[in-house]
């Protein structure tokens, strides 16, 4: 039985954790032929990659003087606070890794909060030390204050803190006698971070991740809280709902390095993966057939955000997706529901349609994003906040918003938060920047970055975390703007575009195939506007002065799929397929959308 250390890494969106985590797996001497170093191998899928945020939580470990290190690489977004609960069950301590310059943030706060929560022991890295301005003196005394206002212990408030480069791969306790390599930071886990207690009995394990294979179907995922499991050893399921199910475990894993490794036996503290469970949830334990002891289910963070989901009945259906009936959907969001714990599926009233709840625009769009990358065709309307009635009143949930921006753009972002309903709690300089505290309500946040960032030239750094529901703050300016809307299906001709730029701006170029209903733009005023930019010139056999004048036209705005879900009015449904992203009407045909207008 080696020596385990289970940790757990914190860290905000970009201050360098998964570089931190590669530069682990090399000090553990993985990479023998596996994969050059310098790839961020934790950011393992694609939207991961590119957007360079993680995701889904993921386990790895490595071998350091004889101590069995798993590492768990947790989200720093908010919006996959389901990741976060889980994952922090499986650790005895956890990496709080901070940037030199901005310091602990929201996000980071977030994770913290419920790893403190579960008593977890911290050990704080400041990252990025060679860094122009950076302030590694004062952060620390920042980290210090935030862990003092989440209520943390006298023991958690006696940190260890750790300084370097990620990159630059170093680490040292001694801010000013910098070392050449990152195994200070190693030896500080296996000195301070708690080895798991061994506890004997009756064997007891939550199941707090799950892994598919096509070959073997759902894995099973977590840490062994007592006791010992074998290969081929009969077990009860204990589930949610108090029952309890007689099954097998038909092979045992731990994991080594970036991959599993087959074991006969697994002990107490250990992190291991199970195959031949059948039908298991998220939080379910596995205990004695005997004797069950089930273990408390994991409690989630309930959804705010609801969208709906449908099938893509546009004129264009079919063309670029490969799955686009209601059952291939429909089978998409049920198995999307196994592994994503803070999602809620509903059937909507209406045919072939869906209310999917998450915990904000970011959490829904990325499944949308998988979906469309896998292959599927959708629709998919407004995101709509969540309201409950608490008291016999009227409630939403607000959010606490963050912006970081330099002073001379201070007013405006001042003035668009306020205008939605925000309220200024803080407002300090850090460095050549102003840092803006707000409480907002989640409806105010849709719609908003694209606002400040436009208002900021893009210097704005913007994050938001979910705080509580309060009560209603009542209406809230929504986009005032309309939509110029396509008359007929048909190619969009570039003599057509030119003659209606002084209505508004475009959202296609020239020669894009689009068809009626379709919202091609933006109108410089309220109200839509129905406009053909299918028209083509006529031409005729004289020539007059001027009639030959190259066209010159703006390039059309291109919007991420976030930005067309906050964009859409609640009569407009983003059509998302493997190739394109478009804007459209619910009602396409002029006539409907008229009738449906005087019945309102």
């Amino acid at each position: 039985m080696k020596s385990i250390r289970n940790i757990a890494i914190i860290a905000h969106v970009d201050h360098g954790k998964t570089t931190l985590v590669d530069k682990m797996l090399l000090a553990g001497q993985l990479f023998k032929d596996h994969e050059k170093p310098g790839d961020l191998i934790m950011d393992s899928n694609d939207l991961e990659r590119e957007r360079g945020i993680t995701i889904l939580s993921k386990n790895v470990s490595i071998l350091y003087k004889d101590v069995k290190i798993n590492i768990i690489d947790t989200p720093g977004h908010a919006d996959f606070g389901g990741e976060v609960e889980r994952v922090l069950n499986m650790a005895d301590g956890v990496l709080l890794l901070v940037d030199a310059f901005e310091g602990p943030m929201p996000q980071t706060r977030f994770v913290l909060q419920k790893a403190l929560g579960l008593g977890l022991k911290p050990i704080v890295v400041i990252n990025k030390v060679d860094k122009q301005n950076c302030r590694p003196d004062e952060v620390h005394e920042e980290v210090f204050d935030l862990m003092f206002n989440l209520d943390a212990s006298e023991e958690q408030l006696d940190f260890v803190t750790v300084y370097g480069s990620a990159k630059n791969g170093w680490m040292s306790e001694d801010l000013n006698n910098p070392s050449d390599n990152i195994e200070p930071l190693l030896d500080a886990i296996i000195k301070y971070i708690p080895e798991p207690e061994y506890k004997k009995g009756t064997p007891q394990m939550q199941i707090t991740s799950l892994d598919y294979s096509a070959y073997v179907g759902r894995i099973a995922i977590g840490r062994v809280f007592r006791g010992e499991l074998e290969e081929g050893q009969t077990v009860a399921l204990a589930k949610r709902n108090g029952s309890i199910v007689r099954t097998k475990i038909k092979e045992l894993n731990v994991f080594s390095g970036l991959g599993r490794t087959p074991v006969r036996k697994v002990s107490c503290g250990e992190i291991c993966a199970l195959v031949g469970i059948d039908n298991f949830e998220i939080g379910d334990t596995i205990t004695d057939i005997d004797n069950p002891d089930p273990l408390d289910p994991i409690s989630i963070d309930e959804p705010t955000m609801s969208m709906t989901f449908t099938i893509n009945n546009s004129p264009f259906f079919g063309k670029e997706g490969k799955y686009v009936t209601s059952r291939h959907i429909h089978d998409r969001l049920i198995l999307e529901l196994d592994k994503n714990l803070a999602l809620r599926v509903e059937t909507s009233n209406e045919a072939d349609s869906w209310t999917v709840y998450g915990r904000g625009v970011l959490h829904l769009s990325v499944l949308i994003e998988t979906m469309r990358r896998e292959g599927y065709e959708l629709q998919v309307g407004q995101p709509k906040v969540i309201i409950k009635t608490i008291a016999g009143e009227k409630n939403e949930p607000v959010e606490e918003l963050t912006v970081d921006v330099p002073e001379e753009f201070s007013g405006k972002v001042i003035e668009l938060v306020t205008r939605k309903k925000g309220e200024m709690l803080v407002m300090e300089r850090k460095g050549d920047r102003l840092h803006l505290e707000f409480n907002i309500p989640s409806r105010g946040i849709i719609g908003l970055r694209n606002q400040i960032l436009t208002a900021t030239t893009g210097e704005a750094v913007m994050t938001h975390r979910f705080i509580e529901y309060q009560p209603w703050k009542g209406p809230i300016d929504k986009r005032l703007a309309g939509s110029l809307i396509a008359m007929e299906t048909g190619t969009a001709i570039a003599y057509a575009l030119d003659k209606l730029q002084d209505r508004g701006k475009f959202f296609v170029a020239p020669q894009t195939e689009v068809y009626m209903g379709q919202v091609v733009g933006e109108h410089t005023k309220e109200g839509d506007v129905v406009v053909n930019i299918t028209k083509s010139k006529k031409l005729t056999n004289m020539r007059a002065s001027g009639s030959d004048d190259k066209v010159k036209l703006a390039p059309p705005i291109v919007f991420s799929l976030e930005e067309a879900l906050e964009y859409i009015k609640d009569d407009e449904y983003v059509e998302v397929t493997p190739k394109s992203i478009r804007l459209r009407k619910i009602l396409l045909n002029e006539h409907d959308r008229k009738r449906a207008s005087k019945k309102e």
